[in-house]
Order: structure tokens, then sequence, then C-alpha cells
């Protein structure tokens, strides 16, 4: 039986769907020293770093799309952590340069490898992670990220 409410509206569903998710990750990748928003960071720096980048902060907090400053807090803690560098960049010296530390790194490849495993597992319902459905869902969920937001949806009804 399901817990969803009938006629639940897709905001609801995305809402409930992104808590579910940010609680489980929260758990999984907690005995690893992380939070999930942490986790964002590192993995994001993971992922950068293979295509050959040292994003600045500024860089990384598009990239996730979390706020500037929560992406400066996020990364000051993980320094403080002994998992993430901050160093200033020579052409900017207003930007921050971030990069893994070698620790760093072997803690997010088990985070990864954690989360990875949570979201085989979450993704199940729909055939796995490298099912036509998956792909479907997440071509579709990357068509919402993608549209632009007005600024005052009111403005747009007048």
């Amino acid at each position: 039986m399901s817990t969803t409410p009938e006629g639940a509206t897709p905001g609801y569903l995305v809402w409930r769907l992104s808590t579910k998710w940010r609680v489980a990750v929260d758990r999984a990748v907690a005995p690893l020293g992380l939070t999930h928003a942490q986790y964002s960071i590192v993995a994001s720096l993971h992922g950068m770093r293979r295509a050959g980048l040292r994003p600045s902060q500024r860089q990384l907090a598009d990239h996730t799309g979390l706020e500037p400053l929560y992406v400066s807090k996020l990364a000051r803690a993980l320094e403080t952590a002994g998992l993430l560098e901050r160093t200033r960049d020579p052409q900017d010296p207003r930007a921050v340069r971030l990069a893994l530390t070698e620790e760093g790194s072997e803690v997010t490849r088990r985070a990864i490898k954690v989360v990875q495993g949570l979201l085989q597992q979450l993704l199940e319902p729909l055939g796995g992670l490298d099912s036509e459905r998956t792909r479907d869902f997440a071509r579709d969920l990357a068509l919402l990220l993608d549209t632009p937001l007005h600024a005052d949806p009111e403005k747009e009804q007048s």
C-alpha cells in the first residue's frame, strides 16, 4: 500500500522525494564523517578533478546549485576536517580554488560507492540504475531543472 496521498501534486512528490533522498544520503555518509551537503561538495570536486578542473568556490556553487556563501561555509568545514584545501587563485585574488586532499579523495571514493548503492536501491522500482526507464526519468528531471523560473509568478499572470 502506498503512503503517498491520493491526488498528490508533482511539486509535493518532488519535495518528498528530495527529502527522502537527502535523509538517506545523510544517514549513509555519516559513518564517513560527512553530511549530504558535504558529500555534494566532495563528490562534485572529485568529478570535476577527473575532468581536469580545479574549480573556484563560485564555480562549484554554480555546479551544485548551492548558494556561494553555503559552499564557502562547507569548504571551510571540509578544510578543517583535512578533506579539502582552499587556495587563492593567482590570476584572481578574490577567487578561492578548491581541491580534495589525499584523505579527502579516499573518503570521497568510499562515499561515492555508498551513495551509488543507495541510488541503485532507490531506482530499483524503475528497473535499476541502467534501465531505460531510469534514463527517461533522468532526462525528465534534467528538463525540469533546466527550465528557468520567473522571478515573480504573479506578475506573469497580470
